[in-house]
Parts: C-alpha cells; structure tokens; sequence
C-alpha cells in the first residue's frame, strides 16, 4: 500500500500518483501525504444497458472505487473494484447522481477524520 510513495517517476504517467492533480493534492494537504499508508481512493462510474441494444430501454449505473495505492499491475484487477453504488433506472441518473453518492461521500467524509 506505499508503492505509489516510494517508486520513482520515469518522465512518463504510469500511475495516477504521477500527474499535476496528485501533486497538487499533496500540497494542498501536507498531512495526508506525511503518511505513506493513507489510502488514495479512485471514484468512477459510467452506465450501460443491461438488456443490449435490442432490449427494452433501462440503464444500469455502477459507482465503483478503486485505490491507487497498489501499483499500475493491481490498480485495475478485478479483485480490487469495489462495487459500491448501483444505480438502476430506466433513464440516464443526470442531476439525481448525487443524490445516490451522498451516502458513500458521507462515509468517505467519516474515514477522512
């Protein structure tokens, strides 16, 4: 869980620990980043239809986080996805996303303490 600490940038973006906005978050909180161990969580969603192009219209929106601690080989395996949120519909969620984030914020805002 400190790889993305301890490895050494080679010029080019391998891992998410080497952008502009992972040093920027580092400066903005010199405390987090004192401690090697702290988890760097990655939040992403994107939705699909579950029934294919040929079924009826519904919508699946899965939120799924991921940590960026481990390195670039174990950041996106499957055993270390973490299915949070699904949110079903029969529309595209648009303005009411958050509204299904609020309790996994919550308790990311509770862990951040």
């Amino acid at each position: 869980m400190r790889w993305h600490a301890e490895h050494t940038m080679g010029g080019e973006i391998t891992h998410p620990s080497d952008a502009k906005a992972w040093k920027h978050f580092q400066s903005v909180y010199p405390n987090f980043e004192y401690e090697r161990r702290n988890v760097y969580l990655g939040l992403s969603t994107d939705g699909f239809n579950p029934f294919g192009k040929n079924g009826r219209q519904y919508s699946v929106w899965p939120v799924i986080v991921t940590p960026y601690n481990l390195p670039p080989s174990l950041c996106m395996k499957r055993e270390f996805l973490f299915l949070t949120i699904l949110v079903p519909g029969p529309e595209h969620p648009k303005k009411s996303l958050d509204v299904f984030l609020q309790p996994l914020i919550y308790e990311l805002q509770t862990l951040w303490v």
